[in-house]
């Protein structure tokens, strides 16, 4: 490691209360641009499943992801990802 100490989602400063509340915001966030409905549970689960994919994903891409709002836009953009993938499989299409 490089001395840094490392939270829930694998970045500084972000540990598990904070890795929570990004997660059901950016679960909250990627519903209402989905259109979608899965409740506060399903909002924190997708949120913090969508924070590892836009981490990883910004990490491919050399972007640095740290602090609240990064954290919470790099989430949101996995969220609505994961969305999009798990409606492509299904083949469902909403509008």
């Amino acid at each position: 490691m490089d001395g840094h100490v490392y939270g829930a989602l694998g970045q500084p400063g972000v540990g598990l209360l904070m890795a929570i509340v990004i997660g059901a915001l950016a679960g909250w966030l990627a519903e209402r641009f989905m259109n979608s409905s899965m409740g506060l549970l399903g909002n924190i689960v997708l949120g913090i499943i969508g924070g590892v994919v836009g981490n990883f994903l910004a990490a491919q891409f050399h972007i640095p992801i740290f602090g609240f709002w990064r954290n919470l836009f790099s989430a949101t953009i996995g969220a609505v990802i994961i969305i999009a993938v798990v409606r492509a499989v299904r083949g469902e299409r909403r509008y």
